[in-house]
């Protein structure tokens, strides 16, 4: 063999999939178009947000290298939703656009058993007779032998951009599509779709009239995303909000037949949940405005960012419209906006390690799995690396289930459910989303990255010393009563005199900072372990309850179902849901349940049947 792993990709899911190999002792090889655009963020200059953050701390708790990528180059953070309950709260932070990349070509190529190379990936090579994968074809027509190889293109497979009038073959502006794969991929029996996404204009700072715009300044405090890191230090700098208005929304609609996805153009489906701003005024007629973030691209550069404005119209009507918004006036473009459709092959087609199901030892992350955003692609390219190291090793792959980890949720939304349009992760779809908090990732996932070979003994010590601090401030409010001399410090202390801290911290009106004024022990511990104390305690009765719930999720999660299982042959079974259970092949009964059109009564007799089979 050539490589004990191929990556093909060098965007987020290429990143953590062929560090997470390399790391775990394997001879990786990542082949990607450019070397220079790994780990560009081709949208929005920003890491994290609500859930993201989440999948974020996730994926360091696992031993990836995202958190550490952010935590390096970030140049403003914010935790969103502070003023809401802690399940939806959510760390996010803006990057340096030009430094994230740069650091994270650096962490590959300073990493042992990883090497890079430059080109494009066009085809496969299978040993046909047992469907198993065993390399890759280059464009330049170079042959690389692996035992496994992991599928991360991204938006660039079989790409094309669109601006107005103006279409070409390509995955970013600027940088050519990945031709070749998605005719390899149909080939092989895989069904491949169509999908579109699209990003604003990039405009030019000097240009903008910052007195008309609304700053928007970061957190006093820097929380760092990785565990590994005790505190960031680094000057912030503001962003910016404005509002489209009515001028804007009739310029709009007056060229609205000149869009590509109008025109009928566009074939792929686009985000839901992040349309552009043509879809925003023909979906939403009724909204007068819609706001606009004005973000920094980064610190050595021209170039603003204007979150909430993606547009595929053509650059004259972008440049007409933009120059309507509050403090855009004479604003100049340097980078339209556009929208790009390409391949993605629908995820019900694998299992959910990522491994495909019709190929063996092929794995497949990213957008190349329907989903969008950076962190999304990155978590899949982490478990896909991780399960390709370990199908190597003979041994089970690490499935992470909804109720451990976002990443677990995400991938079981993929593989059972599918996705016809871009997926994008948002806590309501987490069912048990206040145990599945960012601040608490470590203490979920930092033994299951240990225990595959990813996280390091340091860091594990270091998640004992944050148990044992845990349980010493638990101890500390257990024992502390409320005292007639603590009344003079705080006199909404009077109604809790005489109980002891743990009851007082379930006041809504006292919180962690009241307690320290009085009781100086507990300014000794981190403050990032006082806070998990009291979200704990605040919470208990909720978090109590949905463990009750987990539980019960478990045990249905806990009824395997063997890969070979013959569904045809049990009595009862409805022949739709029969249909359904042998296209997906539901690794237990919990996964078989929540696979769409799958019934309640033909669970119950799945679950008797393997029972029988059992006994």
């Amino acid at each position: 063999m050539d490589y004990d792993s191929i990556v093909i990709g060098g965007g987020h899911a290429g990143i953590e999939a062929s560090l997470a190999l390399a790391r775990l002792g394997y001879s990786t090889l990542l082949i990607t178009q450019n070397l220079d655009c790994i780990g560009k963020l081709s949208c929005n200059p920003a890491v994290g947000g609500l859930s993201k953050g989440n999948i974020v701390r996730e994926i360091d708790a696992l031993g990836g290298e995202m958190a550490r990528l952010i935590d390096s180059v970030m140049i403003q953070f914010r935790i969103l939703n502070r003023s809401r309950g802690p399940a939806v709260q959510s760390p996010r932070a803006q990057a340096d656009k030009a430094a994230y990349s740069l650091v994270a070509k650096q962490s590959l190529e300073r990493q042992k058993n990883l090497h890079l190379f430059q080109d494009t990936v066009v085809d496969f090579i299978l040993d046909n007779s047992k469907r198993k994968i065993e390399g890759v074809i280059t464009e330049r027509g170079r042959e690389f032998s692996a035992r496994t190889v992991v599928l991360t293109t991204g938006t660039f497979l079989e790409a094309k951009i669109f601006i107005g009038e103006f279409t070409t073959s390509s995955g970013r502006l600027g940088e050519p599509a990945a031709v070749g794969l998605g005719k390899s991929l149909l080939r092989m029996g895989f069904e491949v779709g169509r999908l579109k996404t699209g990003t604003p204009a990039r405009v030019a700072r000097s240009s903008l009239n910052f007195g008309k715009l609304e700053e928007q300044p970061g957190d006093r405090e820097i929380l760092p995303f990785s565990f590994g890191n005790d505190h960031v230090e680094r000057p912030q700098i503001p962003c910016y909000i404005t509002c489209t208005n009515e001028q804007t929304h009739k310029i709009i609609r007056e060229n609205i037949h000149r869009s590509p996805l109008y025109g009928g153009k566009i074939v792929g489906v686009g985000p839901r949940y992040c349309p552009s701003i043509e879809d925003k005024v023909v979906r939403f007629p009724d909204r007068a405005r819609h706001q606009v973030f004005v973000e920094p691209e980064g610190l050595g550069t021209e170039e603003m960012y204007l979150n909430g404005i993606s547009s595929s119209l053509p650059e004259e009507v972008q440049e007409k419209f933009l120059r309507t918004l509050a403090g855009l006036e004479h604003v100049e473009i340097m980078r339209p906006g556009y929208a790009v459709e390409y391949d993605y092959m629908n995820p019900i087609q694998l299992y959910p390690s990522l491994e495909t199901k019709r190929i063996q030892g092929l794995f497949v992350a990213g957008q190349t799995n329907g989903t969008s955003g950076y962190e999304e692609a990155a978590c899949q390219g982490l478990m896909a690396g991780i399960n390709a190291g370990l199908y190597m090793q003979g041994r089970e792959p690490l499935i992470l289930s909804r109720a451990e980890a976002y990443i677990g949720v995400l991938i079981d939304d993929l593989v059972t459910l599918g996705t016809k349009e871009p997926y994008r992760m948002f806590t309501s779809r987490a069912e048990y989303r206040l145990c599945l908090r960012h601040d608490n990732a470590d203490l979920r996932l930092t033994e299951k990255g240990f225990k595959v070979g990813l996280q390091t003994e340091e860091r594990i010590e270091k998640l004992n010393q944050k148990l044992k601090g845990i349980d010493e401030i638990k101890e500390l409010l257990n024992q502390r009563r409320v005292e007639r001399k603590d009344l003079n410090t705080n006199n909404q202390l009077e109604a809790h005199l005489g109980k002891p801290f743990t009851a007082v911290l379930k006041d809504p009106r006292i919180d962690m900072e009241v307690l320290s004024e009085i009781e100086e022990n507990l300014n000794s511990f981190d403050s990032r372990w006082l806070r998990q104390v009291e979200l704990d305690i605040k919470y208990e009765g909720y978090i109590k309850r949905q463990e009750q719930q987990i539980n019960r999720f478990k045990k249905m999660e806990s009824v395997k179902i063997p890969p070979d299982f013959n569904y045809n042959g049990i009595e009862g079974l409805s022949k739709e849901s029969a249909e359904k259970l042998k296209k997906i092949r539901p690794i237990s009964v919990g996964q078989a349940s929540r696979i769409s059109g799958v019934r309640s009564s033909d669970i119950a007799v799945l679950l008797v049947y393997l029972g029988r089979g059992k006994r």
